[in-house]
């Protein structure tokens, strides 16, 4: 999973951001055991089957080995090529990953998941303008696709372009009502905007829909405090720090005692 820390003085707001979407769509949009591809050796099916397994229990090497045997045996697998590219990724080979979400998308350029992929893989390399050409690209393909309006959200934020972040986290809402992570997100941009009310309905709504979320504790907590309501901000970062939220401590020993 993404981290991304946004500060405020010694105060720490932390984004969800765009790093679980590739585990949730690995079930989602990919075949399963018993599933293949007309047209796709059945062999490289075996190995890419078996590696989307791996993929799943995060291992990420095994994973790598078994859709590199798919490829080796049908090279044109784009499927293959995207899934080795997001388990290169959560293996750190971030220029490995982005080559792997090329080829997938040189070979079916409608491949909608391979752009948002490799849009999540820039946004790594802080290459935030990169990373908003494919988000552009996955949302032509597919305007319903919500992680491709929250990612590009979280691109624009680190441009600087606030307004236009909270458009896309506000389209990724309507899209999916229960997408935690993007009012989590919008929150951090409506704080940035000093709409403090607003963030605290965000990072409300993502607790509402993820009672164990962490950060949006965390977020809640230190806008509280900023608002002079120190006894309930320390109260939400007394939660973040229980749910697991190491750095809480650090902010509750700042501000708290």
């Amino acid at each position: 999973m993404k981290i991304i820390f946004y500060v405020i003085a010694v105060m720490i707001l932390a984004g969800n951001g765009y790093g679980q979407i590739d585990d949730k769509n690995i079930n989602r949009l990919y075949p399963t055991i018993d599933r293949g591809y007309e047209g796709i050796d059945k062999m490289a099916v075996e190995y890419f089957n078996r590696g989307i397994v791996k993929l799943d229990k995060k291992y990420y090497k095994g994973a790598i080995d078994d859709f590199n045997r798919a490829i080796e045996i049908d090279s044109v697998y784009p499927e293959a090529y995207n899934n080795r590219g997001i388990a290169k990724r959560k293996f750190k080979d971030i220029n490995g990953a982005i080559n792997d979400f090329t080829n997938a998308i040189v070979i079916n350029p409608t491949y909608e998941e391979a752009y948002n992929n490799r849009g999540n893989a820039k946004l790594d390399l802080h290459d935030y303008s990169g990373a908003i050409e494919d988000y552009n690209n996955a949302i032509n393909l597919n305007h319903r696709l919500s992680d491709a309006y929250n990612n590009r959200g979280i691109a624009k934020k680190n441009l600087q372009d606030l307004n236009g972040a909270i458009e896309d986290y506000t389209s990724a809402i309507e899209i999916n009502r229960k997408f935690a992570e993007a009012y989590n997100n919008r929150g951090l941009a409506k704080n940035d905007l000093k709409d403090n009310k607003g963030a605290i309905e965000d990072f409300t709504q993502a607790i509402k829909i993820a009672p164990n979320y962490a950060m949006a504790y965390s977020n809640r907590g230190i806008v509280k405090i900023a608002l002079g309501q120190k006894d309930s901000g320390c109260q939400d970062l007394n939660v973040s720090a229980q749910l697991g939220n190491i750095q809480a401590y650090e902010v509750i020993r700042k501000l708290c005692n």
